[in-house]
C-alpha cells in the first residue's frame, strides 16, 4: 500500500525530510503499527512517536483506525507556545 508522509516540526527535523511516498509492508494496516514501523525506518524517532499525534486526511487518527492506499499522514509533534 502507497502512503504520502507529511513531517512537521522537530519530526520534520529528525527524519530530515518534509514529505516521503513510501510502499508499507503488508503487514502495517493501521495509524498503531504505522508508528512502530514508523521507528524502525527511522531510528531517529524511536522512543519518540508516544508524543507525536498521527493525522490521516487531515483528521487526527485513532490509533486502531486502517489505512488505506493513497492515504496522506500527518505526524505532528507537540508544540509549545508563548
Amino acid at each position: 500500500m502507497d502512503v504520502t508522509l507529511l513531517f512537521f516540526a522537530a519530526v520534520r527535523e529528525l527524519v530530515t525530510d518534509d514529505e516521503l511516498k513510501v510502499e508499507l509492508p503488508a503487514d502495517v494496516c493501521t495509524i498503531q503499527q504505522l508508528a512502530s514501523w514508523l521507528e524502525v525506518r527511522f531510528p531517529t524517532l524511536q522512543g519518540r512517536m508516544k508524543s507525536v499525534r498521527l493525522a490521516r486526511n487531515e483528521a487526527f487518527a485513532d490509533p486502531t483506525e486502517l489505512l488505506e492506499e493513497g492515504d496522506t499522514i500527518a505526524l505532528i509533534p507537540p508544540v509549545a507556545g508563548g
